[in-house]
């Protein structure tokens, strides 16, 4: 048996193996290049207000990221925090008057409800019965000096102005009555009917009165949640405030994300560049196993083939 016939196609099968395996091995390491090139990775800025940094681990990945505030700046921030503490304060007070101020309204809203509870007609029937109340020792002083002076005179059963036709075909006259008397009892009605009138408007006053009073009650208490809110303002302007200073710092770290950002679009093609060079790794090193199994002539090697079809 002729041995060069074997050894020959065995050595080209292994050069071929080792072209291969160099082609997929340098295919290999320029995808790998190419991802890290493509890796995104912001920059350090610094400005007037602060300065940003980055971390990077061993590939060139991205481990942290922070900022730095200028001093002055910083100073500022503290500054305002610290007159925001005591904002904070005030606004803390105002909120433990609340439970006074809510008790407060919620007596005046009590009270308005009792003007509110009669009805107009019993407020008027009310005043009404107040009011002869406060006449009734009055008229009963009057009518005892005019009985008195009309008996002194003579007068006191003096009656006159009877009629026996009345004011209707067949209604009974008119009854005689003393003329200072009817005079007094006359006005009286008078000032009954005033009274009446009066009573109305009253009933209405009251009303009022105490719808009032429950929206004082109510005005109250929303005052003392509008004063709270008033308290808390000046807090929240000075935190806003701070956090705009501190804002000013962290603007760096913001402009180097920025500038970091503006190669990320190459993130996909580092990706794609990594996978096209590992088909042709893969591609390399199958037609070389392939082409140096076909090399080979005796049984073994025709099983192998025989394996890896």
């Amino acid at each position: 048996m002729d041995l060069t016939q074997l050894i020959n196609p065995a050595l080209q099968a292994a050069g071929t193996i080792y072209a291969a395996n160099q082609a997929a091995g340098n295919a290999t390491a320029s995808a790998n290049q190419a991802a890290q090139m493509a890796q995104f990775r912001p920059v350090g800025v610094t400005t007037r207000f602060g300065r940003s940094g980055f971390q990077y681990g061993p590939q060139g990945e991205l481990t942290g990221a922070g900022y730095q505030v200028a001093p002055d700046i910083a100073a500022m921030r503290e500054g305002l925090l610290g007159m925001a503490g005591t904002g904070l304060s005030q606004a803390q007070i105002a909120q433990a008057m609340q439970p006074g101020i809510t008790a407060a309204g919620q007596g005046l809203f009590n009270l308005g409800q009792k003007y509110v509870a009669q009805t107009p007609q019993e407020a008027a029937q009310q005043f009404m019965t107040q009011q002869q109340a406060l006449l009734a020792p009055g008229r009963e002083q009057q009518l005892a000096r005019v009985t008195n002076q009309q008996q002194q005179q003579g007068r006191l059963g003096l009656a006159t102005g009877a009629t026996t036709a009345g004011y209707s075909a067949g209604a009974p006259g008119l009854q005689a009555s003393n003329p200072q008397m009817a005079a007094l009892f006359n006005a009286r009605a008078l000032q009954d009917a005033q009274l009446a009138a009066q009573a109305n408007q009253a009933a209405q006053q009251q009303i009022q009165f105490g719808q009032g009073l429950m929206t004082g009650g109510i005005n109250l208490n929303n005052a003392g949640f509008g004063m709270q809110s008033n308290a808390l303002a000046p807090f929240t302007n000075l935190l806003q405030g701070a956090q705009s200073t501190e804002n000013l710092g962290m603007n760096a770290l913001t402009a180097g994300q920025s500038l970091g950002s503006a190669a990320a679009a190459s993130n996909q093609a580092a990706a794609n560049q990594y996978m096209a060079g590992q088909n042709i790794a893969n591609s390399a090193n199958r037609a070389a196993l392939q082409g140096a199994i076909a090399g080979l002539t005796d049984p073994v090697a025709a099983l192998i083939a025989g394996l890896t079809r």
